[in-house]
């Protein structure tokens, strides 16, 4: 699946709000101990498996606190690494690379947590022909950068924002009065492309007759998958959602559904372990 660019300018808020949180007044510290002339020769390594994800998010942290320093990335976007590997070597102004140090790995651990754990994911569901889709459910501020760590792990992204993509929620259907008025109302207001959240094999076939473009299973069973699988007989695509885990995705998938969201691999992804270490020798 193709992952999308990374946007230089999601890259310079992210890492200038994270070194704006982390540095305040300024790294009195390392400004207080570490020589203004001193060098630092480290290598940023792997301390478990993982998926590399958003390296050039680190570099961004290191250029703005230590222009001057020299990087070699050695692990490619989205590779599986495993523990001693080398990811990234830096040489260069030792104050400037250790006030950046922890800014650097926060943003590369998490990200490439989500990316190591939606590779899980898509690994546990191979062979079904079911696609992951990551969702909204993301760390404030952070969604564009976990949303192309997903793509990296192998899922496929869902609406970046509530203006990318018409999903009519439960909600909106019971302010609404259901289905058929709620797709009514975005037809009129002239919008395509009509997804529909779906509770029961009722709504599934209201929103069919009401000419829906696309079904969201919601939290519903693998038996009842299956009968909406066959109730809807590849009239639309069906998306799957709610209570996904490992221990279940697998069985989702086998139901015959063309999509499983997993709000988890971006909310509760944990970081993984990945330090900045001295170079040997």
């Amino acid at each position: 699946m193709a992952v999308p660019a990374l946007d230089p300018v999601d890259v310079r808020v992210a890492v200038e709000t994270a070194l704006a949180e982390d540095i305040g007044r300024g790294d009195i510290t390392t400004e207080a101990v570490i020589p203004a002339d001193a060098v630092l020769n480290v290598h940023m390594v792997a301390r478990q498996d993982l998926v590399v994800a958003c390296l050039p998010v680190a570099v961004t942290v290191f250029d703005r606190l230590a222009p001057s320093a020299s990087r070699d990335v050695t692990a490619a976007e989205g590779a599986s690494v495993s523990p001693g590997t080398v990811i990234m070597r830096l040489q260069g102004p030792a104050r400037g690379l250790l006030s950046a140090e922890r800014t650097a790995l926060n943003l590369v651990q998490l990200l490439s947590g989500i990316a190591t754990r939606t590779r899980t994911f898509v690994e546990r569901i191979a062979g079904t022909g079911a696609v992951v889709l990551d969702t909204r459910k993301t760390i404030p501020g952070l969604r564009a950068l976990s949303k192309y760590a997903t793509a990296l792990g192998g899922a496929q992204n869902h609406r970046m924002r509530l203006d990318d993509g018409v999903l009519i929620k439960d909600n909106h259907i019971a302010v609404c009065g259901g289905v058929t008025q709620a797709v009514t109302r975005a037809r009129d207001a002239g919008l395509t492309d009509i997804e529909v959240e779906c509770d029961t094999l009722d709504q599934v076939r209201e929103a069919l007759a009401a000419g829906t473009n696309r079904i969201l299973l919601d939290n519903m069973p693998p038996d009842i998958l299956r009968e909406a699988v066959r109730v809807n007989a590849g009239q639309v695509p069906l998306e799957a959602s709610g209570g996904v885990s490992l221990d279940t995705i697998r069985a989702i998938a086998e139901t015959g559904v063309d999509y499983i969201s997993v709000g988890s691999i971006t909310q509760s992804a944990p970081a993984v372990d990945i330090g900045l270490d001295l170079a040997e020798g």
